[in-house]
């Protein structure tokens, strides 16, 4: 099976499904939405991509995935293979202009996929929830000492760990450091962002407990990923953050800035770390990879209604 995916910007997550596919067989090239270095994508890179769309469609594509929603109508211009839609968050939570965009285009796919339950209720149409899958290899407990060692961290300071960029509204720094000072005892926080994808499992488990101060979120994954980790997470009820913690010991789930500072208070004083890798279910890659060629082999099945006649 040859599957094209789309994408505007490749995450972690994204890359992580390409492998994923191509460990089972599955050709899965990619072609990324242009945009000039130094600005937002206009008319010219939209156009642009039209045809090298059409062109990777055409040569033997036997389905075409659109993953994010500004994809979506690049993916319904091809005249001739079945289209899976995978939602991320932000073409359904963000602008009201791609909102409407990503609702529309889903009602012309074959099939459309969202992570999460909160994504799921703002769809009105037919779709299947696959949550995105952690790599447990590469998200794994690692002895604190020794994650610290290998940041050059202070060995005894207690650590909050804010693991986004620091100027993105969404994640809502200034709250973070706000819960962070109002509680208890000598507290650092650190955020960081721009690290190497793989360096990351060595900041959660540094870390005293990791900090999501966002306000709206499809995921957000690094809930999952430190709780691969057996790291504990103090976050705001956001996307599937609540579903994922409230299993997994010494982590909190809080809406007002008290609560979120009581759980500061609470997680960072305990001894014992989460329990997360043994207690959250859905977290690997591979049954990600297992649910997703299920919905593949639905819409290239000889008995699956094609979309274009």
């Amino acid at each position: 099976m040859k599957a094209l995916q789309l994408v505007t910007t490749p995450r972690p997550f994204f890359d992580q499904q390409v492998a994923g596919l191509e460990s089972r067989g599955v050709s899965a090239p990619v072609r990324t939405m242009p945009r000039p270095e130094d600005g937002g994508r206009g008319p010219r890179e939209l156009l642009e991509y039209v045809p090298d769309v059409l062109s990777a469609s055409l040569g033997g594509a036997d389905v075409v995935h659109a993953n994010f929603g500004l994809t979506a109508p690049f993916a319904l211009a091809q005249p001739r293979r079945p289209v899976v839609m995978t939602f991320w968050g932000t073409d359904l939570m963000g602008p009201t202009w791609l909102q409407k965009l990503s609702e529309q285009c889903a009602r012309y796919a074959d099939a459309v996929v969202v992570p999460s339950k909160t994504l799921s209720e703002r769809l009105d149409v037919e779709h299947t929830v696959i949550p995105f899958g952690v790599d447990t290899d590469l998200f794994r407990p690692i002895d604190r000492a020794e994650a610290r060692e290998h940041l050059g961290w202070d060995a005894d300071e207690t650590v909050v760990l804010f693991p986004y960029d620091t100027d993105r509204d969404v994640k809502d720094y200034p709250r973070a450091k706000r819960v962070v000072n109002a509680a208890n005892g000598d507290i650092t926080l650190k955020p960081i962002s721009g690290v190497d994808y793989d360096e990351m499992p060595y900041y959660f488990n540094a870390s005293d407990l990791v900090l999501v101060t966002s306000k709206r979120e499809s995921g957000p994954m690094v809930v999952k990923e430190a709780a691969a980790c057996n790291v504990p997470v103090v976050s705001t009820d956001v996307g599937f953050a609540r579903d994922v913690l409230e299993p997994v010991a010494n982590s909190v789930v809080g809406r007002t800035d008290d609560e979120l500072t009581a759980g500061i208070e609470a997680v960072s004083g305990a001894e014992t770390r989460s329990d997360g890798r043994e207690t959250i279910d859905c977290l690997s890659i591979d049954e990600m990879t297992d649910r997703l060629l299920s919905v593949y082999h639905d819409v290239t099945c000889p008995m699956a209604e094609v979309r274009h006649g």
